[in-house]
């Protein structure tokens, strides 16, 4: 069946009436030139939705733009790399507070219409005196052309910038979503550190987004996990403007439908793309499990093992370690009968009725060698079905996470801390 959409340029700029800036505010590095400073802003008023992370320990900007999104909706976002803004008391939201009241000023907009995102480091004074001056010159530069420089200044430990866009008809209009995404630590479900923002030209009402947005991050950046770890920072935006021309998508539609249909593509290509560029990651793993008597046994079981260090090490080292696999199946509190548990990975099996299969380990050994394979785990007992995507977990890894000391250094030089 062909694909109701096709793939197009601009990012977050390729819906109508979408402009952004990207600009250096040495955030991290004073003396570093890269972009670190972003603004998407739409020319016309706009619906939106959003999900933020469930961490009970909860940033500064997510604290603010969670109260915006409640308000009324927003029209602009305001994201910088390099400092999180978490932890930073009172500070922090008088900060995200200050950020978005400028811009919005400036914008002609409530502060209310502002959503304010950080993300980076975790405990340190945003640095105002290097932001507050390039906010001026950010808003002044918004441009149709500046998609692209948005997705690379929302980088962080990423390896390459993640953006995306689609076009596709409903009915006789032309409509279009367009996506970037950061995150490649500290990523886990419920909110895998990640940010993703989304535009749309799609005329689209409030509840239905909040449903659709609900449902699309369900089923993609709920669905993936690097190291087990959920940041405090996690935010998806999602604003649309109508500006396609096209009538209110009804609830429950076929047009509703096809629109949902495009959103989840959209996280989910967002989705795998961090996993892909997961720090010092070798490998992308699919973990599905299926014949689970309930969902939530599927998904326990899914999420143990696509989180087991263990694992995830065996897979690092091309080593098929079905044992491995099953143990976290055994103590992820899903139902499950040991005697009836298979596990293929790839194409061919290496546990059958909880026990070793006849494949060749060399053939088995084969498939985890390759840098994309898929376990499948069938516990045989029901119609549940569950996926995860993962990564494996390297030396490289812990060696690239074992100190941040050259941001606190720099820090202290700014004078905002005493260590």
């Amino acid at each position: 069946m062909a694909s109701p959409f096709r793939r197009t340029s601009g990012g977050v700029c390729a819906p109508k009436g979408f402009i952004a800036n990207a600009v250096s505010a040495g955030i991290k590095n004073p003396d570093a030139e890269r972009l670190d400073l972003a603004l998407i802003y739409s020319e016309n008023p706009c619906v939106a939705a959003g999900t933020f992370t469930t961490n009970r320990i909860k940033a500064a900007p997510v604290r603010v733009s969670q109260a915006h999104l409640r308000d009324r909706d927003i029209q602009a976002i305001l994201v910088n790399s390099g400092n999180a803004n978490a932890c930073t008391g009172v500070e922090g939201i008088q900060d995200a507070r200050l950020t978005a009241r400028t811009v919005a000023k400036q914008l002609g907009l409530r502060q209310a219409q502002v959503a304010v995102c950080s993300t980076g480091v975790i405990g340190l004074p945003m640095p105002m005196v290097r932001i507050t001056p390039q906010l001026e010159p950010l808003v002044e530069g918004l441009d149709r052309k500046k998609g692209s420089d948005v997705a690379q200044a929302i980088m962080t430990s990423d390896t390459t910038q993640k953006e995306i866009a689609i076009s596709m008809r409903i009915n006789d209009y032309k409509v279009k979503i367009g996506a970037c995404a950061k995150g490649a630590g500290m990523i886990c479900p419920s909110m895998a550190t990640m940010l993703c923002f989304i535009t749309t030209d799609a005329n689209i009402g409030k509840t239905s987004l909040d449903k659709a947005v609900h449902d699309a991050v369900e089923n993609s950046f709920n669905r993936i996990t690097i190291d087990g770890d959920m940041s405090t920072n996690d935010s998806v935006v999602v604003l649309a403007n109508g500006q396609s021309g096209m009538p209110r998508i009804k609830h429950n539609s076929k047009e509703y439908r096809l629109f949902r249909e495009s959103l989840e593509f959209i996280m989910l290509e967002m989705a795998k793309a961090l996993v892909r560029d997961g720090e010092r990651v070798t490998k992308f793993v699919t973990v599905k499990v299926q014949g689970a008597k309930t969902y939530n046994d599927a998904k326990k079981v899914a999420e143990a093992v696509a989180n087991s260090a263990l694992v995830k090490s065996s897979w690092n080292g091309n080593d098929p370690n079905w044992g491995r696999i099953i143990h976290a199946v055994g103590y992820s509190r899903a139902m499950i009968r040991e005697e009836l548990i298979d596990i293929h990975i790839g194409s061919k099996a290496a546990c059958i009725g909880g026990m070793e299969a006849s494949t060749p380990m060399d053939e088995l050994r084969k498939r985890v060698a390759k840098d994309k394979f898929q376990i499948t785990i069938d516990l045989h007992l029901g119609e549940a079905e569950y996926t995860v995507y993962t990564s494996d977990m390297s030396p490289e890894y812990i060696d690239f996470n074992r100190s941040e000391y050259a941001y606190w250094k720099q820090a202290r030089k700014d004078g905002l801390t005493k260590q």
